[in-house]
């Protein structure tokens, strides 16, 4: 497994789109609501650029505690 530093991670997140981190979360987390058109349909919103990049940080920490 390769270590990158809490830093590195955040300037990596922080470098992708909204629709890129979208992309991941859908990735790293099949049943997670993500996309605009489900959290519009279940949520009655989307998530915002800020609130994909905090899930994307603790779904990594999360997974690198497992």
């Amino acid at each position: 497994m390769i270590e990158i530093s809490f830093e590195k991670v955040v300037l990596l997140i922080n470098s992708l789109s909204r629709e890129d981190m979208i992309e991941w979360l859908s990735w790293n987390d099949p049943n997670g609501i993500y996309s605009d058109e489900r959290s519009l349909k279940e949520l009655g919103n989307v998530m915002s650029r800020e609130e994909a990049a905090e899930i994307m940080l603790r779904q990594i920490e999360e997974n690198k505690v497992a």
